[in-house]
């Protein structure tokens, strides 16, 4: 079943994005999804109109968003990419409303715009188009700090719309790929499915129960017996606020909260000592706004490998968002390559030599099996993350954008009344330990997978559920297919989509009306995120602009370009036998002292020379120290 507006629970709405002109239907905030499903009032009447008379809500479901587009093309449609999300009443607008009551607005907005950079609050979930110039910052609040009661409500108000709207667009995003049977299987579990929430505060939490309940709904379509509640399972947060752990409390039953993350990265045990004491593991793990206030890198990867160690190895599932600014690609970058490098086992990367500090693990070791759910469809480098660390002027990032209408607590805090929807920006990635679908089912990748998507699906009518080894429709999956990292460019005429291909490059592809009727009316109603699969009639490599490193930034000053930079670094390299930690401190050294004294290349030349000769002579620092008197 296609799960493109499977969202949130009963309560949850979803407003589709209408042209001009057009009719639609304006559902209650209070209506069933599934109702809506079922009596036929989806947008577009023509289109929800159940031409065999068969009455079953999957079916007119599937045919509401497939008669006119391909089967191929919905099935790699992505999220909600295509709707407006609005938060559920009953489970996240209320329970708000009434802990944000009996707080002045006035005065929660100054603490609010004190805390998190100014209007429109730059330094939050949300990513304001007006602020684009500002300065990159993290997030001011974190769930894992310490804070006030009136910080405790800026969070609430401010951090947790955001939060829940990202990880539900994730988390739906994700069912579509591992398909019906993963949540199932987390559903037939004893005790329900694991989860634990690091970040978020409770906020992903309550988006994963919202989307249980919807799933749970479609497994019993001809009602839920009141005997047989949602098994929302075990739920654990992580919030080191006393205030706001008291505030989440109202909102999330059964639930445990911890004051920090345990730290299992550097003493993860063995196999034996696995079976012989189990350590707690979780299906779900959700890390929204973790890796940005860490600072160091080492700190960011250890977090990234204890998050790792802490899933279940039998399919658990690790999503890892940031915000959807250039630095925030990075992180998430980062972390999808020490995933790579260091646990998920890949062609021609089953092994890994144990770390520096584990000298009781001599040699090295085999990965685990794993895979990458979204947005990669490769296990590659990432083509838009070639140089690791910071760049400063990167243009090309990846990254995706999710349309909500804001409540009404946030609308007060941002002192706004006309405007009230939000397009928010987040990068993220999500991996499964434990299996691997590309291996189970034999799915299509690198250059074959890419042939394959441009020459397209479109000749094969059958429904990719319906694949058989004797069809051709066999080879097709969403997982072999190339991702658009950016909106469709329509011109007249043609279409031109940039894609993130199974090889692990950045391509554009153009799909003009000469192509194919189908594809071309598919690819003019392609969205930002989805997965194509109607092929194209040309393809060329796309101009990346990943910005520079900041290690070439600092120096530029010096050199001229980056080549007489790099020139530099290696003659010093070579001349002194240094390398890139010592070459940065002879650097800063370098620039005190010409800073200092004033002096130009040579005479820093010559001052060093002069320095080390008398060093070497006289072997002793005080007396190097009054030299000046044999002068």
């Amino acid at each position: 079943m296609l799960y493109r507006d499977m969202i949130a629970s009963g309560q949850a709405t979803t407003v589709e994005t209408q042209a001009p002109g057009t009719s639609a239907v304006e559902e209650d905030e209070g209506s069933d999804l599934l109702d809506i499903i079922q009596d036929g009032r989806n947008r577009g009447q023509d289109e929800n109109q159940n031409r065999d008379g068969i009455d079953d809500s999957a079916s007119v479901y599937e045919r509401t968003v497939s008669i006119r587009t391909h089967p191929s093309t919905a099935a790699g449609k992505f999220s909600m990419s295509h709707t407006t999300l609005q938060l559920p009443r009953d489970t996240v607008v209320h329970p708000i409303n009434a802990l944000l009551s009996k707080v002045s607005n006035k005065q929660l907005s100054e603490v609010a715009q004190k805390k998190f950079g100014g209007p429109f609050l730059p330094n939050s979930t949300a990513t304001p188009s007006k602020k684009g110039h500002m300065r990159q910052q993290p997030m001011a609040l974190e769930a894992s700090q310490g804070m006030g009661e009136l910080e405790a409500d800026c969070y609430l108000a401010a951090m947790t719309p955001g939060i829940y709207v990202t990880v539900m667009s994730c988390l739906v995003e994700i069912r579509k790929r591992l398909g019906p049977e993963w949540i199932k299987g987390l559903l037939s579990k004893d005790g329900g499915p694991r989860i634990l929430d690091s970040g978020g505060a409770g906020a992903g939490v309550l988006a994963w129960r919202d989307l249980l309940s919807t799933e749970w709904k479609l497994l019993h379509p001809d009602g839920v017996p009141n005997d047989k509640p949602v098994p929302a399972g075990k739920s654990t947060v992580v919030v080191g606020s006393p205030p706001l752990r008291t505030r989440m409390s109202r909102l999330l039953d059964n639930t445990t909260f911890l004051p920090r993350l345990p730290d299992r990265s550097r003493d993860e045990p063995s196999a034996e000592e696995t079976t012989a004491v189990p350590m707690k593991t979780y299906d779900i793990i959700v890390a929204p706004h973790t890796l940005w206030t860490l600072g160091a890198d080492y700190k960011q990867k250890n977090r990234v490998q204890n998050l790792w160690s802490m899933l279940d190895p039998n399919g658990g599932v690790l999503l890892i968002i940031e915000k959807g600014v250039p630095r925030g690609f990075e992180l998430i970058g980062a972390a999808r390559e020490v995933l790579l490098k260091h646990h998920i086992a890949s062609p021609g990367s089953e092994t890994v030599e144990n770390r520096v500090e584990e000298p009781f693990r001599a040699g090295s070791r085999d990965k685990e099996t794993g895979m990458i759910i979204a947005p990669c469809t490769n296990h590659l480098k990432c083509p838009l993350y070639l140089t690791p660390g910071k760049s400063t002027g990167r243009k090309d990032y990846c990254h995706f954008s999710q349309r909500y209408i804001r409540p009404q607590f946030l609308q007060r805090l941002l002192g706004v009344s006309d405007r009230n929807h939000e397009d928010i920006r987040y990068a993220y990635v999500a991996v499964q330990r434990g299996k691997d679908l590309r291996q189970d089912l034999g799915i299509l990748q690198g250059k074959a997978a890419k042939d394959a998507a441009f020459q397209g699906y479109e000749d094969d009518e059958s429904s990719p559920d319906e694949s058989s080894d004797d069809s051709p429709r066999a080879a097709f999956h969403p997982l072999s297919l190339p991702r658009a990292i950016l909106p469709p460019i329509k011109s007249h005429g043609h279409v031109i989509i940039d894609l993130c291909t199974p090889m692990g490059e950045i391509d554009r592809w153009i799909v003009p009306k000469s192509f194919s009727k189908q594809a071309y009316r598919d690819a003019r109603k392609s969205k930002w995120g989805d997965l194509w699969a109607l092929g194209a009639k040309t393809q060329f490599p796309r101009n990346i602009r990943p910005g520079k490193r900041e290690a070439k930034v600092k120096h530029k000053k010096k050199y001229k370009n980056d080549d007489d930079f790099e020139e530099g670094e290696r003659r010093h390299k070579k001349k002194y036998n240094t390398d890139d930690d010592d070459f940065e401190e002879f650097s800063k050294g370098a620039r005190r002292h010409k800073k200092k004294n004033k002096t130009d290349d040579d005479d820093f030349e010559e001052f060093s020379k002069g320095e080390r000769r008398t060093k070497k002579r006289r072997k002793e620092n005080d007396l190097f120290g009054e030299s000046d008197l044999f002068d």
